[in-house]
């Protein structure tokens, strides 16, 4: 999965397996820091229960580098 093929998604949220193809990551990574420490991870995730998602349109800006605050 690629940056374009995240824009042209009409989902709201994704699923870590999305994310982490697009990162290049295990998806279970993604699901243990977002239960762990959500903040590291660098984009909101929704934890409810075991289940988590990932707003698609924050996690685009992350990709992009929007918002990030590189004086820190």
């Amino acid at each position: 999965m690629t940056l374009q093929d995240l824009q042209r998604l009409q989902t709201h949220t994704l699923t870590p397996a999305q994310a982490g193809a697009v990162l290049g990551i295990d998806p279970n990574t993604i699901r243990w820091q977002a239960r762990d420490n959500p903040h590291a991870l660098g984009f909101p995730v929704i934890v409810a229960k075991t289940r988590v998602y990932i707003p698609r349109l924050p996690f685009i800006q992350f990709l992009m580098g929007e918002g990030r605050d590189d004086d820190q």
